[in-house]
């Protein structure tokens, strides 16, 4: 890019040396250099455009009822509240299932859906405490209805011996024998 001065002395013009400050300052008040210019148009176009799409996308809202869309957005806010709600229900029901099959498998319920029947849910999942109430509610259910759990005493629950409950037979004689032992006396 050629200086200002040099093209004028290319026309056979020059500029005294005590006027060059204010011609140089004249100059700038009044002239762009061309990168200065090109930067300006690249400005001036990226407005443009911008102010072109801003102005179609203002035209696809012509005619739109804002009260309309307040409405839609309301609704579907409420939605998306209720949807949550749920999820969040539907969660807490799973929770309160898995804690409630658990203690009831650790009780040796032999029918988790008889017991289940028997106790008042509404009341255990409303309680701040359920651990506590699910033991307190089986304990009560236990007491009242105790053929529907495992007993713990021995004598209901009876077990095989292994006995034949009558005189050994001749296989045993031999197992005895392949053992080295004698023959049991009856």
């Amino acid at each position: 890019m050629k200086n200002i001065h040099e093209i004028l002395k290319s026309v056979g013009l020059e500029v005294p040396a005590d006027k060059k400050a204010d011609f140089d300052k004249a100059v700038l008040e009044n002239y762009k250099t061309a990168a200065e210019t090109e930067k300006l148009r690249t400005a001036r176009d990226n407005y443009k455009t911008r102010l072109d799409t801003a102005t179609e996308q203002l035209k696809a809202f012509e005619g739109v009822n804002v009260d309309d869309l307040q409405g839609k957005i309301t609704t579907l806010n409420q939605q998306l509240a209720d949807q949550k709600a749920d999820f969040e229900k539907q969660l807490a029901d799973r929770d309160f299932d898995d804690l409630l099959n658990g203690a009831i498998s650790g009780s040796k319920a032999k029918n988790v859906k008889a017991v289940r029947a028997l106790l008042d849910l509404e009341a255990i999942k409303a309680s701040k405490n359920q651990s506590a109430d699910i033991e307190a509610a089986l304990k009560k259910v236990k007491e009242e209805n105790d053929y529907l759990f495992t007993s713990d005493e021995p004598i209901d629950n009876p077990g095989f011996t292994g006995g034949t409950g009558g005189k050994q037979g001749a296989n045993e004689d031999m197992m005895r024998s392949i053992m080295g032992l004698p023959p049991e006396k009856s």
